[in-house]
């Protein structure tokens, strides 16, 4: 099944093209990893997936929603069906894990229940079955500011499962965290597209975790797609292709599987 696809999408932001000539299809339960040099486009084609980004060229149609000149209705519908972890978490500091997971799930829950923090026996079953899958059910009645890096990433993770999304998007989950943390995320992150084949495309520095944890990989320059294949297609040609002059100095026989590319620097 089709969940996303693109012809000739150019995209960009106050009619200034940054990413164009793209086109991919994504079929459900995929898990891709887009990599690629910071500039290359990528945060601005992951947002282009929920309809953040703005589309100056070709076309895109994601869960069946057409966004080229989307109405309102439409991207309600997409935003409630494609959940997403960005960099800075937007977390609420001052509130419990629990209420902060209970978020994902305001679109559809009456407000007021939010307000006075009236939840139903379903909804806290519910989250702790999310809070269960990353880990943190002992952290349920914690505030978010009292939670280490890693920790807090989890927390945006449940939120965004209790959307019940059908994608999930994930720009750079793991650019701020330790190695062990970030392995844990990553971890949760595989689990949750295979137990519950949610199609998960996310953004990526660190070329080993593209490596082991992505079906799929998507390698981006200077606002073009330059690569789409497996991971095992990842050869140090093709790196050479995607980063070319932010390698030199390494030479062709680097170790590109514990390359941390957002500084392009070896682990």
């Amino acid at each position: 099944m089709t969940q996303i696809k693109a012809t000739n999408l150019s995209i960009g932001y106050n009619g200034k093209v940054v990413v164009k000539e793209v086109n991919i299809e994504v079929t459900k339960g995929e898990r891709i990893a887009i990599i690629g040099p910071s500039g290359a486009g990528k945060t601005t084609l992951l947002l282009a997936l929920n309809g953040t980004t703005q589309v100056l060229g070709g076309e895109l149609s994601v869960l069946g929603i057409n966004l080229i000149r989307p109405s309102k209705r439409d991207l309600k519908y997409l935003r409630q069906r494609t959940g997403i972890i960005f960099q800075a978490l937007h977390l609420v500091d001052r509130l419990h894990v629990v209420d902060n997971v209970i978020s994902g799930m305001l679109y559809k829950k009456p407000l007021w229940r939010a307000l006075i923090k009236c939840y139903t026996s379903r909804t806290i079953e519910e989250v702790y079955e999310y809070l269960r899958i990353v880990g943190l059910t002992d952290y349920a009645l914690q505030r978010c500011d009292h939670l280490s890096g890693g920790q807090r990433q989890r927390v945006a993770i449940a939120r965004a499962l209790a959307q019940r999304p059908e994608i999930l998007l994930a720009d750079e989950p793991v650019s701020s965290l330790d190695p062990v943390s970030a392995q844990t995320v990553m971890e949760i992150l595989r689990e949750t597209n295979e137990r519950y084949e949610i199609t998960i495309i996310m953004n990526l520095h660190q070329l080993h975790y593209a490596k082991e944890y992505a079906s799929r990989i998507i390698g981006m320059k200077d606002g073009q797609i330059v690569f789409d294949g497996t991971p095992r297609e990842i050869t140090p040609d093709v790196i050479q292709e995607i980063y070319g002059s932010e390698l030199e100095g390494y030479g062709p026989g680097f170790n590109n599987n514990y390359v941390d590319l957002s500084r392009v620097v070896h682990w």
